[in-house]
């Protein structure tokens, strides 16, 4: 597959918005359709380049993915974070038509399309989400996940028969599980696909159901699954299973799980990409004298040093101590933004020498022979 930029397969900005990313891949699709030429393996492969090219642009999670790495995106489908399996007649079908029932055209062979008695045995996804503290995102952490979902029959071993039955291929569909009806458009010969009305999708006949499934070969139930989280996920994220969704029908193959990451609010960080931000408050004497101070990391704690005249709102950046990126290369900062702390209620004490302070004039434009750290330490020590 070319590794051309997605934006200029489709001819557009990358300011360009949702619907104009739609209208260019709608154009493109019609001009490249293998119908519309018959033999022509340029335009099969560029066909299937635009239809790459409009999976990832029409979403916005790999979108934003694609414009910060390029095509070394940490690709968030497909089985796992590696590579998307993106099935360019999938993206056209969406838009003349329904999914799974509405039509078929003579392309799909090329990309290896499934037959509709297939995809109506076939088992649904599943979705959750999982929420993951930011430590736990930090080293990855393993998960298990309780689901009740659809799980093959024992009894029956998922063929939907009683034990020492079996069945008969459908004569109404052949074993096909789906009846056509065909015609010509100007895109080509285009097949309407509906369900076997006699079989129920199914190819055949039982003739002796099973009956704990009732012939389904697949009964509700409840199942564990582990679930291995990398390092330096971001909310948005999401992590796909393969065949660990509901059971199908009949044997027939098990949708995926798909488990959506999401965040838990953290007692001490805010998270930004892969840097952490923090939140530190002094006091003025520690602002004005500089020092060393203790702080919170997302691995322990850790000194760092305040120089003298730090103003509230400076930002000290701690290199490497953020999160993990996502490739496995290095680390963000973590960044501590100072805020100076203004005491409410001050002791008599207190007071004295801040007014000792205020009629020395320290402070912005103000000359004095003394340095201002000078007089503070003077007064303070």
């Amino acid at each position: 597959m070319s590794n051309r930029d997605y934006y200029e397969i489709l001819g557009v900005p990358r300011n360009a918005s949702q619907e104009e990313i739609k209208k260019a891949y709608r154009k493109l699709a019609m001009q490249y359709h293998p119908d519309r030429n018959p033999g022509d393996k340029t335009a099969e492969e560029k066909f299937k380049e635009i239809g790459t090219a409009y999976a990832v642009l029409s979403d916005p999670v790999k979108r934003q993915q694609y414009d910060r790495y390029g095509h070394e995106m940490p690709s968030t489908g497909g089985g796992g974070f590696g590579g998307m399996n993106i099935d360019p007649f999938e993206i056209f079908r969406e838009f003349f038509g329904g999914s799974f029932g509405g039509f078929t055209t003579g392309f799909e062979s090329i990309f290896g399309a499934q037959d509709r008695d297939e995809v109506s045995l076939h088992g649904a996804n599943l979705q959750v989400t999982l929420d993951l503290e930011l430590e736990e995102i930090a080293k990855g952490v393993e998960k298990k996940i309780k689901l009740r979902k659809y799980i093959t029959c024992n009894a029956c071993h998922g063929s939907g028969a009683r034990s020492g039955s079996g069945s008969a291929e459908c004569r109404t569909c052949r074993g096909r599980g789906q009846v056509r009806q065909v015609q010509r458009t100007i895109l080509g010969q285009i097949s309407t696909v509906t369900t076997c009305p006699d079989c129920n999708g199914t190819g055949s006949i039982i003739q002796d159901p099973c009956p704990v499934c009732q012939g389904e070969g697949r009964i509700r139930g409840e199942t564990t699954v582990t679930v291995q989280v990398p390092m330096g996920v971001q909310e948005g994220h999401y992590l796909t299973l393969r065949g660990q969704g509901h059971a199908g029908r009949r044997g027939a193959p098990a949708g995926n799980l798909i488990v959506h990451f999401r965040e838990k609010e953290h007692k001490y960080f805010t998270r930004h990409n892969d840097d952490l931000i923090y939140e530190l408050a002094i006091s003025f004497p520690k602002a004005a004298l500089g020092g060393e101070v203790e702080v919170p990391t997302i691995n322990g704690r850790a000194k760092i040093k305040i120089p003298p005249g730090t103003q509230s709102g400076k930002k000290l950046r701690m290199k490497n101590a953020g999160l993990p990126h996502l490739n496995g290369y290095g680390n963000g900062d973590q960044i501590v933004v100072i805020t100076v702390w203004v005491p409410e209620k001050l002791t008599a004490r207190q007071r004295e020498l801040l007014e000792k302070l205020e009629q020395e004039n320290i402070g912005p434009n103000t000359n004095t022979d003394k340095s201002f750290f000078e007089k503070l330490r003077e007064k303070l020590l």
